[in-house]
């Protein structure tokens, strides 16, 4: 697929087709068919740049290829291990020289394991709190120890 652009503008992009050209193209549709994003989210990424600018139709219609696909799903498996936008946008521009990039991946995957493993220490405790409170109103006869706890914890 060719793709001119006369400036930097996403609308500027307009695919040209040769012809028998057989590789798959995509419109906003289909990709939010296979991947689950809504057509606001496939903009905003482009937007902010997470997306390059996408190639669009002499009528602005936006087109995409496989390599967006590719993206959008390291996007997505990214946002299940919790990393934040800022942290997926460094992570794609590394995803370009993963063999160079290796410390800095290390180091941010690092940083994030660090903050899932304090996260599972408020959990647990927070679950270890929410049972013995379970316990006690199951014990209890009088009143609901569950609402008193919470009313004390306010008050601090």
């Amino acid at each position: 697929m060719n793709v001119s652009s006369s400036s930097s503008s996403a609308r500027d992009h307009t695919v040209r087709r040769k012809a028998g050209d057989k590789r798959p193209e995509y419109r906003i549709g289909d990709v939010t068919r296979l991947t689950g994003l809504s057509a606001d989210t496939l903009r905003y990424y482009e937007k902010i740049g997470l997306l390059p600018s996408i190639a669009r139709t002499a009528s602005g219609i936006r087109i995409y290829t496989d390599k967006d696909i590719s993206r959008l799903r390291f996007i997505q498996r990214a946002q299940k291990m919790n990393f934040s936008l800022a942290e997926i946008a460094s992570l794609l521009t590394m995803r370009e020289a993963p063999q160079r990039a290796r410390n800095n991946v290390r180091e941010l995957t690092s940083m994030k394991l660090e903050e899932i493993e304090a996260r599972l220490k408020d959990i647990r405790t927070l679950r270890n709190e929410l049972q013995l409170l379970l316990n006690l109103c199951r014990t209890s006869d009088a009143g609901c120890p569950i609402i008193e706890s919470l009313d004390r914890h306010e008050n601090r």
